[in-house]
């Protein structure tokens, strides 16, 4: 089948993007041959821009616009409470809640010996040796609950045993398997009201 060498090769550079198939690539490439140039280089510059700018905060492992984030710089955050969530997702989705107010610690990963992603390989030792100080009160794991997930929680709370602090981890009505990042507001807010302290 002939397909102009421009058109395949943004097809397949879309298809890097997760949940793209060809199909969609089509549809978005399709769609972009009907915008106007200056709309297409506001999104090629955008895409950059995001990419030259984009970095974890120095703090809390979360992505952000620059070296410490918005919500680590806000004086007006409850600094009694750190709650550990996989990855920025995560953080964006207990964001959209307005429920907690208390800082977070993003591992950026979890401990998973199939893939050879091992405790250190993730942001942990900040979370101890830096970010648990007399003014934290609690820790609350937010951990996606899969087999990763298990692991990961067990792992730190045990790196806590000895920190004379208190440790809950969110309540589970929320199913086996599903990412924090796709549960609505309702949802996480029930399951940190609801969380279980286990230390």
């Amino acid at each position: 089948m002939y397909l102009p060498k421009s058109f395949e090769n943004l097809v397949k550079n879309f298809e890097i993007l997760p949940g793209v198939g060809e199909k969609t690539a089509e549809r978005f490439v399709y769609s972009l041959k009907e915008k106007e140039i200056e709309e297409l280089e506001n999104l090629a510059e955008a895409i950059l821009h995001f990419k030259n700018t984009i970095q974890n905060c120095s703090i809390c492992g979360c992505i952000s616009d620059e070296e410490v984030c918005e919500i680590c710089k806000d004086e007006q955050r409850d600094k009694k409470t750190i709650c550990i969530v996989e990855d920025s997702k995560s953080v964006f989705s207990f964001e959209k809640t307005n429920k907690y107010k208390g800082l977070y610690h993003v591992l950026n990963g979890l401990i998973s010996p199939i893939e050879d992603i091992n405790p250190e390989d993730l942001n942990l030792s900040t979370l101890i040796n830096k970010r648990i100080t007399k003014e934290v009160e609690e820790i609350i794991i937010a951990i996606n609950p899969c087999v990763e997930g298990e692991i990961t929680s067990l792992y730190i709370q045990k790196l806590l045993e000895n920190k004379n602090i208190k440790v809950s981890r969110l309540s589970y009505g929320i199913p086996v398997g599903t990412d924090i990042e796709y549960l609505d507001p309702i949802m996480i807010t029930k399951a940190l009201d609801d969380r279980k302290f286990i230390s």
